[in-house]
């Protein structure tokens, strides 16, 4: 019997790595990467938004990590897309009732309740997205529920943040017209928006548009670590006034106020961020965003079956069972619940 606190999490890479190993890798049970279901159990994961990322077509890599990629060719970025869309299904159907792509918010809790798996479909970037939607309406009706509008590169439709550290998320402009057209048609059809990875331009125009509550799904507090990748205090605001929540992510490097990538980073330096974003936001506001299979974890976590290291950890710097219960899933809920068509 699983006697974890159930944990939704923001955000994964697990797709990526499966699709890159070329049927080498397996979900159900694996020694690569943080996620696979015999670990998950084993760490009270109860599934979460699972990401389907084009990576830079062949020859097109940036000569250095400060540089933004260019954009990716339309077909390319359709083609993979699917195919790694594709592939969560059959894990799906592979998994004799284990794991669910879900749909709705029902779905979510059904899967808490049941010990279901719940994975969301999500689009990090709308590259293999054309601007004029047809593929977003077929996605939808497919099951994609939530949609970030660029990765750190820019796109039909909006400009990404590069990593360089120390550096502002200021850079470039916001959205195009497409952007805000993309904005009114996820708002229509109830995708939620996510704000990681959107330079600040973008997410004032996107703060500006929608109407929905101001999501970023793997993103942390630039006051305490100076990324691009982060959220300005200013932008904290912005999104607790929408009633948005902020998924805290877990990789090194958007942690150390140093910005290095050391995995001798203690899980403490998560608890900080954690502390810091519930000061800002309120209690109600804050979740996980882990980036498990695309970032450096704390060696202290390791993979996903030491999520119980890090609810030890909040506990010892004060959380009680309730505050944890709405950090590990139910804020999650609750954000989906206000975004979500049923």
């Amino acid at each position: 019997m699983n006697l974890h606190i159930p944990i939704f999490d923001g955000h994964n890479d697990t797709l990526l790595r499966l699709f890159a190993s070329k049927h080498n890798d397996s979900f159900f049970e694996s020694s690569q990467g943080h996620i696979d279901l015999a670990r998950a159990r084993a760490g009270g994961f109860a599934g979460g938004f699972f990401a389907v990322f084009v990576p830079p077509a062949p020859g097109e890599q940036p000569a250095n990590d400060d540089d933004l990629p260019e954009r990716l060719p339309f077909a390319y970025a359709l083609e993979t897309a699917l195919a790694m869309t594709a592939l969560l299904f059959r894990i799906e159907a592979q998994s004799a009732g284990q794991v669910r792509v879900a749909r709705t918010v029902d779905d979510i809790e059904h899967g808490i309740r049941t010990n279901t798996l719940s994975a969301i479909l999500h689009f990090e970037g709308a590259d293999a997205i054309d601007p004029e939607f047809h593929t977003l309406e077929v996605l939808y009706r497919a099951g994609l529920r939530s949609l970030g509008i660029v990765w750190s590169r820019p796109n039909a439709f909006g400009w990404g943040v590069p990593f360089r550290f120390p550096h502002d998320p200021d850079i470039g402009p916001g959205l195009t017209e497409a952007g805000h057209e993309l904005v009114r048609i996820c708002n229509r059809l109830g995708i939620m928006i996510d704000l990681s990875h959107l330079n600040e331009a973008g997410f004032w125009d996107v703060a500006r548009l929608s109407s929905a509550p101001l999501v970023a799904t793997h993103s942390n507090a630039y006051a305490l670590c100076p990324s691009p990748r982060n959220l300005t205090d200013r932008q904290l605001d912005a999104i607790r006034e929408s009633d948005g929540m902020v998924g805290v992510n877990f990789h090194v490097g958007f942690l150390r106020r140093d910005g290095r990538r050391d995995a001798a980073t203690p899980l403490d330096a998560v608890a900080e961020h954690v502390i810091y974003l519930v000061e800002r936001l309120g209690i109600d506001r804050v979740g996980f965003g882990s980036d498990f299979d695309g970032a450096l974890m704390p060696h202290e976590l390791g993979d996903v079956a030491g999520l119980p290291r890090l609810l030890e950890t909040l506990r010892r710097h004060g959380f009680d069972e309730a505050s944890l219960r709405k950090l590990a899933h139910e804020n999650w809920v609750r954000v989906l619940k206000k975004t979500w068509r049923r």
